[in-house]
């Protein structure tokens, strides 16, 4: 079972190793010179055989094309606020480096709320989405002029009476569900017919409410619709936009003035997982709402988006040490470090989450050879515990690594404690050109006593008063 770093003491300061000269590498993906570097480092290896490593370089140039898709797109002078979906990627480092690059947080729960001001984004670049919010976390939002998203008519009641007893200037929106229908993974579906989020536009009457809801409140100044993630098409994405867009419209025209400034486009942007190629592209879709809906990139309403996923898939790499190859029934399986516990969304559901596979050796660097069918298993005490099932790559052997591509979004926020396997280490890291890798650790790995104590460890007499 993987553990703490030899010499690692409970609440230790995280370290940042000194740079790493894998060797001439001109050529080689800045990903291959990382794993090399982390093996060379120790950063992978027998004491601690998973880890999470991030592109910092490769992070701060999806921010950049974010930020530049939209400012082709829309008027000169349109305010546009890129909140990152703190749920991607819940990790203070990445969010304040997010934060100098511009962008603000999206935030669904007081946790992510806490994160978002640890990382120091101002109130006036955070928005709070959540589905379930409790009235100590809007009175908190509200006091603080965070931009609050009401999910539900019951909500917004709520935001009624803590606005007559503590008027705030904080913006506040309302989440509309257009209901155009689902992708191809319906778990990530949010405008189905009775999804759980918003007010379902097409529900008999909802229209009429939503209106007048605004009407009778002058400060909801904001509509916002989030249409689904991955498995949603362009198209579909895009008509949800502009359902929120013709909505916003009316409104206005009914109340005679531009009482809806803004509207959060929320976020979604799907992630091609099949290769190193990024597409669909910000600018792809960018483009495709300026066609789809003039209006709303002409400097008429400021616009929120909510994206996450689509700005850190591409930077992260889980790497993992093959601890055992074995076979059977005539089928080779490597078994790594790296499962359920890092890759929950992939081994209990593979065909809508699947994940490319890369074979290394003792040394972290790629490993050749000819492909052979074989399995990727993880640590975890069960046999649907996989990865990669009947994978053809170079045949793995033990001491050697495996690296899970595209896994800097969710994989790193959505650690699964079965077995109760430690959380694994991340790094940041840059690659010059001349093959120097620069490692900062983002979160130190899991020790087994923060483990243990996270369990009751300190209370080990805890029940022994209700026997």
């Amino acid at each position: 079972m993987p553990g703490g770093a030899p010499g690692r003491t409970h609440g230790a300061a995280p370290r940042t190793p000194p740079p790493t000269r894998p060797g001439p590498a001109s050529h080689a993906h800045p990903r291959d010179l990382a794993v090399q570097a982390a093996v060379a480092r120790g950063l992978v290896g027998p004491g601690e055989p998973v880890a999470g490593l991030l592109d910092v370089d490769g992070i701060r140039r999806s921010a950049a094309e974010l930020r530049s898709a939209f400012e082709e797109f829309t008027a000169p002078g349109t305010p546009v606020l890129h909140a990152f979906a703190v749920k991607a990627a819940s990790l203070v480092p990445v969010l304040r480096l997010l934060a100098r690059e511009g962008l603000g947080c999206e935030v669904a729960s007081p946790g992510e709320l806490a994160l978002a001001r640890a990382a120091r984004v101002p109130a006036r670049r955070t928005v709070l989405d959540s589905p379930a919010k409790t009235r100590a976390e809007l009175r908190e939002a509200l006091a603080l002029g965070i931009a609050v998203n009401a999910d539900n008519p019951e909500e917004l009641s709520r935001i009624d009476g803590l606005m007559a007893s503590a008027p705030s200037t904080a913006p506040i929106g309302l989440r509309i569900n257009p209901q155009i229908g689902g992708g191809s993974i319906g778990a990530m579906s949010t405008a189905t017919g009775t999804s759980k989020f918003g007010v379902g536009l097409r529900d008999e009457g909802a229209r009429a409410w939503v209106v007048r809801a605004c009407l009778d409140r002058p400060w909801l100044t904001r509509l916002h619709a989030h249409v689904g993630s991955q498995g949603m098409s362009l198209k579909l994405m895009a008509a949800g936009v502009a359902d929120l867009y013709h909505l916003a419209e009316e409104i206005n025209e009914q109340a005679g003035r531009r009482q809806i400034d803004t509207l959060d486009i929320g976020g979604g942007l799907p992630v091609n997982f099949a290769s190193d190629a990024v597409t669909p592209t910000f600018r792809d879709y960018a483009a495709l709402l300026r066609s789809t809906v003039p209006g709303l990139m002409s400097g008429r309403y400021g616009l929120v988006t909510e994206f996450g996923r689509s700005l850190l898939a591409k930077h992260g790499t889980i790497v993992a040490r093959v601890e055992y190859a074995k076979s059977a029934g005539g089928r080779p399986i490597a078994v790594t470090h790296a499962g359920a516990q890092v890759a929950t969304r992939t081994v209990f559901a593979p065909d809508s989450w699947p994940v490319r596979v890369a074979a290394y050796d003792v040394h972290g660097l790629p490993k050749t050879g000819a492909p052979v069918a074989q399995d990727v298993a993880g640590p975890c005490c069960f046999a649907g515990d996989l990865v990669a099932e009947n994978r053809p790559l170079p045949l793995l052997g033990s001491g050697d690594h495996v690296a899970l591509l595209d896994t800097g979004a969710y994989y790193f926020s959505t650690h699964f404690a079965y077995n109760s396997l430690p959380r694994p280490g991340i790094h940041g890291y840059t690659a010059a050109p001349d093959g120097t890798v620069r490692f900062a650790t983002v979160r130190a790995p899991q020790t087994l006593a923060d483990l243990t104590a996270e369990s009751g460890g300190d209370t080990p007499d805890a029940l022994r008063g209700l026997t």
